[in-house]
């Protein structure tokens, strides 16, 4: 858990280094970014922006299979709702092959 925490202190320092080099903050506004800029305003303490950096690198991938799992399910479940995406994938796509 030390070592975990020190990581997460390490890339959030690198993220805050790379904030105030960059010319354009637009390009470079991410959800770290505004954490890191309400610690700047006092909005947030530096323990507050760790634990949310953590959660984030923690708990996405979990929530991400388990969402993907559902939408899959339904898709599966309702075969209209599946031609009509699959219309609009090739409407976009035209003849370009899909890629991961």
């Amino acid at each position: 858990s030390k070592d975990l925490k020190g990581a997460m202190e390490t890339l959030i320092e690198q993220k805050r280094q790379k904030l105030s080099t960059v010319e354009k903050l637009d390009e470079h506004m991410d959800f770290a970014s505004q954490l890191i800029f309400a610690q700047n305003r006092g909005d947030l303490t530096a323990e507050n922006v760790n634990q949310c950096v953590l959660e984030m690198m923690i708990a996405a991938p979990d929530t991400l299979s388990v969402t993907l799992f559902f939408m899959l399910i339904l898709i599966a479940e309702h075969p209209t709702v599946e031609e009509e995406m699959m219309r609009e994938i090739e409407t976009v796509m035209g003849k370009q092959e899909l890629q991961n």
